[in-house]
């Protein structure tokens, strides 16, 4: 009575399974890709019905090998599909703690006063400059005044802030 084909494969497989996989490790980068593997080329390689090929454990390997690329190769896919740049709003976001979040609330508070203070010409030229990024002859030509008259209620405007700020 001689050894069924399935017996032998399955022989062959637990002989070299440890070999298996320290061969596919390298290849995947890690081991418990490479187990995983392993465990399908055994599923592949044992219940064959096809006629057996000559050399088993050089065909075992050679199964390992394909599967392990194919992993890899669809590693490589998956990361090209999916970037990682991710945009500002859909990352976490740090709100830091709630003393900062009261300090900030205090100087956007601070900032409003001081702006509501001041005459109406110096406040529309600060928030021109500061917050709208306009050049000073913009706000000359927009508040009808010369570009020196515009430069000079920006410079007042900032240095009542930072007279006025604590």
């Amino acid at each position: 009575m001689g050894i069924r084909e399935d017996d032998k494969r399955y022989a062959v497989y637990v002989a070299h399974r440890l070999d298996l996989i320290k061969y596919a490790t390298p290849i995947l980068g890690s081991r418990e890709e490479a187990e995983d593997v392993v465990q399908e080329a055994f599923i592949k390689f044992v219940p064959q019905q096809a006629e057996a090929p000559s050399a088993l454990k050089a065909y075992l390997f050679r199964v390992v090998r394909n599967l392990a690329l194919d992993v890899r190769k669809r590693r490589c896919y998956d990361l090209r599909e999916r970037p990682d740049d991710t945009p500002f709003w859909g990352l976490p976001q740090d709100h830091g703690s709630p003393e900062d979040h009261a300090l900030f609330c205090d100087q956007v508070r601070q900032v409003s006063e001081i702006l509501n203070e001041m005459p109406a010409d110096t406040r529309l030229a600060l928030e021109m400059h500061r917050f709208g990024g306009y050049r000073m002859e913009d706000i000359a030509v927009h508040l009808g005044v010369s570009v020196a008259t515009a430069h000079r209620l920006v410079k007042t405007g900032l240095a009542e802030f930072v007279r006025k700020m604590k």
